[in-house]
């Protein structure tokens, strides 16, 4: 995101082109053959609300995706990796602060597990491949980060990060980090559902998207529409 508004009508063409060759790197890891985590946490038998922070490139397309999986119960766009007196946006968005935008994802542990989360995250929420930018999205506040709350979490998270690159999932080397959750801060009003708001911004349109029905076509069985 380098801006809110005009840039995006006065860039439409050249993002047009650049999704094209993002979606060309989509092809190339093809979301359908990410498979399931071989570790993972145990669904609960009753409602539990746990959290996980992750970031992925701009937190509107991030947001919309985990608002459309099965037992998310919110996701929040903010930002993660910095300091609590630098998290605005426009501070964020020079790069220079730490943060990376980030999305806060509660959710039920007994209708989802921390790991099919992952799935979803490595598979159609963003490219993990990407370092430090996400499609036309350029800088360390798009870098790939799974941000762990606890053991378990890291155990996991690193497991899974083997797991897909001992099957060659990908053509080209995974560079999301694993870091220690050490605050999240919400982003400004006008950034949260921002997909939802701005279905036909063009950024909207050709990057955030698709993805939604990438989550529909590759797992249905987690898919929800709202």
């Amino acid at each position: 995101m380098y801006g809110l508004q005009s840039w995006r009508s006065a860039l439409a063409i050249m993002m047009m082109a650049l999704a094209v060759v993002g979606n060309a790197r989509a092809a190339d890891r093809n979301s359908s053959r990410v498979p399931a985590a071989v570790v993972d946490v145990p669904i609960t038998t009753s409602r539990s609300e746990q959290t996980v922070v992750v970031a992925g490139g701009c937190f509107w397309g991030v947001q919309a995706v985990f608002q459309h999986v099965r037992g998310v119960l919110s996701a929040t766009s903010g930002y993660s990796g910095g300091a609590e007196n630098t998290a605005q946006y426009d501070r964020v968005s020079t790069g220079r602060t730490g943060h990376a935008e980030s999305v806060k994802i509660t959710y039920d542990a007994s209708q989802v597990t921390y790991g099919q989360l992952l799935r979803v995250f490595f598979s159609v929420a963003h490219d993990p491949t990407q370092l430090n930018r996400q499609g036309p999205d350029e800088g360390t506040q798009y870098r790939s980060v799974i941000f762990y709350g606890n053991d378990e979490q890291q155990k996991v998270a690193e497991a899974y990060i083997t797991q897909l690159e001992k099957a060659k999932v990908f053509s080209h080397p995974i560079v999301t980090q694993l870091s220690p959750l050490k605050g999240f801060y919400a982003a400004e009003a006008y950034h949260q559902n921002y997909a939802t708001r701005h279905p036909d911004n063009p950024y909207i349109v050709f990057n955030d998207a698709p993805k939604l029905v990438h989550l529909r076509q590759q797992f249905p069985d987690l898919y929800v529409g709202r």
